[in-house]
């Protein structure tokens, strides 16, 4: 089988992989690097806490997460998964799609009936777990601490799977726009470069995200999509230790290599009207920064170093889409706005379907077909 896969992201990467070393043919093709797109710009949170409005989701992306853990037996010494534990606290937003918006109390006996590692702190207990939190930040909301979770670097990540693929099974990468499908009736049957080279594959999986539809001429094949603007910003080594990710309704923030931190929030995602600015100045850049030395005050002496905005690739019902569209037979789509947590999972299952021809019923719920009956 010959397959083209489209955007070298946590998901094309991790779906490249698995398909070359399941014996596919794979061209992989990406205009900018591998991780270079929405992947480097985000908080990078593998759970499935937040997922709790679906069972199924619940679920797919539980297995996103064991599935992260597994890959790393296929990469000795990779050192881009984090799992110091994650800390949030009573009406922290949701970091992606499916979330759940319930009672902290109640989410705690759901997530624990459900068997996902989840237990409530109290103040003391949080004060002992990271003492450079600032206790007036906490007050006494609950804090749910999710002793097992972590999160990813996307980046490289990303990269060593490109390279896997490419060294171990034969990929070939081209560093290139698409530009549209190649059509032959309701069959795709390649793809277009921007440079007008023709590339013919059995099939095209596309895993480029927020560019998603650019690709697709024809507006019946296009998955609708309900994007959403978001920034982060990031901090020089601040010489804090603080191990574990915080979930604050002021802000989101995680240590990020080298002492430097990363910090978000949706709240001040909502005030972006463009993906244009980014630079430490940026107002929302800073209310991120003011935000970060309230909850953590030994920041008080840091500013903002470097700023990133992107646009997130969100399914128009928030749930993931995996597989065939209708109407289009050789063409698979895969977009999440649970990319980073749901990557390593997908690559295997998208294996699974379009090279040994085996239907996940994982994925039962989560068809592109939805959007199209």
């Amino acid at each position: 089988m010959k397959a083209i896969v489209v955007g070298a992201g946590v998901v094309g990467s991790s779906v490249a992989y698995r398909l070359a070393q399941a014996g596919a043919e794979v061209t992989i093709v990406e205009e900018r690097r591998p991780g270079g797109g929405t992947s480097s710009v985000t908080y990078a949170w593998v759970n499935a806490c937040e997922k709790l409005t679906s069972e199924a989701y619940f679920r797919l992306n539980f297995a996103g997460r064991q599935a992260h853990e597994d890959i790393l037996a296929e990469f000795p010494g990779a050192d881009w998964y984090h799992r110091p534990g994650v800390l949030q606290w009573q009406d922290a937003e949701a970091e992606a799609g499916g979330r759940d918006g319930t009672d902290p109390l109640a989410k705690l006996q759901q997530l624990i009936a459900w068997g996902y590692p989840a237990e409530v702190l109290s103040l003391d207990d949080v004060r002992k777990l990271e003492p450079e939190i600032n206790p007036d930040a906490i007050g006494n909301a609950p804090v749910i601490h999710y002793p097992q979770d972590g999160w990813l670097d996307p980046v490289p990540y990303s990269g060593a799977l490109i390279a896997a693929a490419v060294e171990r099974h034969d990929a070939t990468v081209i560093e290139a726009r698409v530009d549209r499908l190649v059509l032959a009736g309701e069959r795709c049957t390649g793809i277009v470069l921007a440079d007008g080279r023709t590339i013919e594959a059995d099939v095209v999986v596309n895993c480029a995200g927020r560019w998603l539809n650019d690709v697709v001429q024809t507006p019946q094949h296009r998955i609708p999509l309900a994007p959403t603007l978001g920034i982060v910003a990031y901090t020089p080594p601040a010489g804090t230790p603080l191990r574990s990710a915080l979930r604050t309704p002021l802000v989101n923030m995680r240590p990020d290599g080298g002492g430097r931190f990363l910090l978000r929030s949706n709240e001040l995602d909502r005030l972006l009207t463009s993906d244009e600015g980014a630079v430490p100045s940026h107002p929302q850049a800073q209310e991120l920064m003011r935000r970060a030395i309230k909850t953590v005050p030994a920041l008080k002496h840091v500013e903002v170093e470097a700023v990133r905005i992107a646009t997130r690739p969100i399914p128009k019902d928030s749930y993931s889409a995996v597989g065939p569209v209708p109407g289009l037979s050789g063409y698979y789509a895969v977009v999440s706005h649970s990319g980073v947590t749901l990557g390593a999972f997908l690559g295997e299952v998208v294996a699974d379907e379009l090279v040994h021809g085996c239907e996940r019923d994982e994925l039962i719920e989560f068809r592109p077909s939805r959007f199209f009956n």
